[in-house]
């Protein structure tokens, strides 16, 4: 109940949404012993494919993040074909990979001159990481844990007898999956959001991104030139520098009815993106 309260308390206090980041639900897998036998083939984790459905509900409804089907992109693809249309993936900011690290159950009791307690205990702790997809580069981990109990009494032989509760098992994985998604919103709270521009003509001058990603008429953003790309002779990976502000925008209209069909029209309130090449800016969220 603590643990329960606890989290509740993180959740109220997470940063209220502004725009939604696009992420990709990667492999989630059970790498604990539990629900694994020698008939059970590597295809076949039954806890992961649970853990993943769990973790791709819990993101949407923190409505921080806009979530893409990866996991089961063979079927889509499949179905696709079925109906004449062709299947065409939305590119995410952030792939979500990770496993379920720690899973079990334990029985504790205390027993007395008359008396005796018994208790069961269901445990979960996963680990994710949040992969740039970029490059490739790890920019984020994070754990979370869960747990839940019941218990029973009796007193001279009278009272309650715990019978098992496969109830409990659903709750610790429910309670480690919100709590690790309330600390990648936190976690990525600072990160700005991005996107670019559709068109550059003053009488079409458009954004990728509406009303999925959070973006609403009268929004105000900022327009920055892309920083120019080095490569750094202690890391040996790319360095991109910091871009220049060249204007601000406010978003005027969203239209598209799905995410990869979604634009917003924009206005310029300040600077000027005269002479600008729409792949050489980006625009970002006001922190």
């Amino acid at each position: 109940v603590e643990q329960q309260n606890a989290q509740i308390s993180v959740q109220n206090t997470l940063p209220t949404p502004v725009l939604k980041r696009k992420i990709a639900l990667g492999r989630i897998t059970n790498e604990t012993t539990y629900g694994k036998s020698l008939l059970r083939d590597d295809n076949g984790d039954p806890l992961g494919k649970q853990v993943s459905d769990m973790l791709a509900k819990a993101l949407r409804e923190s409505n921080h993040f806009t979530v893409l089907e990866r996991t089961d992109i063979a079927s889509l693809e499949k179905e696709a074909k079925l109906t004449g249309n062709s299947f065409k993936a939305v590119g995410a900011d952030v792939l979500v990979i990770g496993s379920v690290t720690e899973f079990g159950r334990k029985t504790l009791g205390t027993s007395g001159f008359l008396s005796h307690t018994k208790k069961q205990v269901a445990f979960a702790k996963m680990d994710i990481r949040l992969v740039d997809t970029s490059n490739g580069l790890v920019i984020a981990s994070f754990s979370g844990a869960g747990e839940a109990s019941t218990a029973s009494g009796a007193i001279l032989g009278y009272g309650s007898n715990a019978t098992y509760d496969g109830t409990l098992n659903d709750r610790a994985i429910a309670q480690a999956v919100s709590d690790v998604v309330s600390k990648m919103v936190n976690g990525l709270a600072d990160r700005p959001w991005r996107t670019t521009f559709l068109s550059l003509n003053p009488s079409q001058l458009s954004i990728s991104g509406g009303k999925s990603q959070g973006l609403k008429v009268g929004m105000e953003l900022v327009v920055k030139t892309l920083g120019e790309t080095v490569k750094s002779s202690q890391t040996g990976f790319d360095v991109q520098l910091p871009g220049i502000e060249v204007a601000r925008i406010r978003v005027n209209q969203t239209f598209g009815n799905t995410p990869e069909s979604e634009g917003s029209m924009v206005s310029v309130i300040s600077g000027s993106l005269k002479g600008q090449t729409a792949y050489k800016l980006v625009v970002e969220e006001i922190k």
